[in-house]
């Protein structure tokens, strides 16, 4: 597979209209911030409160510690090859195995649509309890069509339509955890709540502390994702090599600090069995610390919150699609892009489809949410192997390098958590494996496409993404 087109590279301005360059430092940090944060901590933090009780802000400390371990082998990698194809471009460098490149390449695309998927169900939810809806499923499946559908058009318009909106939305889902900080310390210096819940854990007479903890960490790892999409936007940064590292550590301190006080503030001021029900657990934290404060705009805040998510997570989906097709990976048709807008407009259906199917058939948000962590985690660990596989290949230019141990480690803490034995539902393996066998049929069809017309893959020629400057 060629570099050039697993980044999307430099194509004959004859074929296709290159990406456009519109994301600075300041872009970038709000892009991944905003990403990261949202549908996870807003949907997920009641179910991890069922599953270790008042000590549900550890399962995200341990994910965090994770995902930045994880997050040092992407420094490296992508200011070392500053492309668009992110894990797909540092698994064909490293193993050089089409479909091994392929395999990840998919299974990231469909950890964006599976998330995106898990934002439409708790947008939906949170709009059906604030707003008094009393929504049945179906109703609340036809909400997220249709919430989707929407993204989709937002998408279309284009990537600085779409950043734009990233920045609307990542303030407003910011403000909604301030909300619940502050709310937490407010009642904590008013003696109001329960801090001691905060230590303490919750596990059945068949498992241990231990096990409690890494069994919530495979879902609450759902809310430190999303760092990973960043490396996926590099052709449409400014300086990629240069903004990465200040700017992915520092939105994943954000990040992770916010997460923590919104778990120690949820948890004293709701008891953990009350926190686990239902799907909006915010929406009771702020009915029982500031039962005075509209109802229907906090909901209205995490609505917002959980749009970010699904607009970026599909926005990076049909970008990898797009990168895919012009590798010949996936079916040409694919790797159209919109003459006018500009975007990836037929990768942006067939992405926009897969999800339709996902919020139709399947729907929980903890099976599509644990879903997404299980495919990531699997593509972490082929990226921490691939760091130290590539250090034999020296760049041209100055790019970050991580201590050697934490690919190590990082490898070893991805392949455990997305194992088994951690207590991991195995529907989310059969969703994983049903979405790869789509994406196996259609490398199997592209095979074929590619024999009648006589493509044939290139020998990898690295390009020098960064000097191509902005489009406009």
């Amino acid at each position: 597979m060629t570099d050039a087109a697993l980044g999307g590279g430099v194509q004959p301005a004859a074929v296709e209209p290159s990406l456009q360059r519109v994301m600075g430092p300041w872009l970038l940090l709000l892009f991944i911030v905003g990403d990261i944060l949202g549908t996870g901590i807003y949907a997920l933090t009641g179910q991890v409160a069922k599953q270790v009780g008042g000590v549900v802000w550890l399962p995200f400390l341990v994910a965090f510690v994770v995902a930045v371990i994880t997050a040092f082998s992407y420094l490296e990698l992508v200011t070392k090859y500053p492309k668009a194809a992110g894990a797909a471009l540092y698994a064909h460098k490293a193993f050089g195995i089409h479909f091994v490149t392929f395999i990840v390449a998919f299974a990231v695309m469909c950890s964006g649509i599976t998330s995106a998927s898990t934002a439409s169900r708790a947008f939906a939810a949170n709009m059906s309890s604030a707003f008094g809806l009393d929504l049945a499923g179906v109703g609340i499946t036809l909400i997220g069509l249709a919430f989707m559908a929407v993204v989709a058009i937002i998408n279309f318009r284009g990537v600085g339509e779409s950043v734009k909106a990233n920045v609307v939305l990542t303030c407003v889902e910011l403000s909604g955890l301030l909300i619940i900080i502050v709310i937490g310390l407010w009642a904590i210096g008013a003696g109001e709540g329960d801090v001691s819940r905060i230590t303490e854990f919750k596990f059945t007479a068949d498992t241990s502390a231990f096990w409690a903890v890494i069994g919530a960490t495979t879902l609450a790892f759902f809310a430190m994702v999303g760092f990973e999409d960043s490396v996926n936007m590099a052709e449409e940064c400014k300086n990629p090599s240069g903004i990465f590292p200040k700017v992915l550590l520092t939105g994943l301190l954000i990040t992770g600090l916010i997460y923590v006080l919104v778990s120690i503030s949820s948890i004293t001021l709701v008891a953990p069995e009350q926190l686990g029900e239902g799907e909006t657990p915010l929406l009771k934290v702020v009915q029982a610390g500031a039962p005075n404060f509209p109802l229907w705009i906090f909901g209205f805040i995490t609505m917002f919150a959980v749009a970010n998510s699904a607009l970026i997570n599909m926005l990076m989906a049909s970008r990898l699609v797009y990168g895919m097709s012009r590798e010949h990976v996936l079916p040409p048709a694919l790797g159209k892009v919109h003459v006018s807008r500009r975007t990836p407009y037929v990768a942006i259906g067939f992405t926009t489809l897969l999800a339709f199917a996902l919020i139709t058939f399947v729907g929980e948000v903890p099976a599509l949410g644990g879903t997404t962590a299980l495919l990531l985690l699997c593509v972490f660990t082929v990226v921490n192997i691939a760091v130290l596989v590539l250090r034999k290949d020296a760049a041209e230019h100055e790019h970050f390098r991580t201590p050697t141990v934490l690919p190590v480690l990082g490898a070893l803490a991805c392949a455990f958590f997305a194992g088994p034995w951690t207590g991991r539902d195995p529907v989310q393996y059969w969703i994983a494996g049903i979405l790869l066998a789509i994406g196996i049929a259609l490398w199997f069809v592209t095979v074929a496409i590619n024999r009648a017309t006589g493509v044939q893959p290139a020998e990898p020629v690295m390009e020098d993404v960064g000097g191509r400057g902005p489009v406009n």
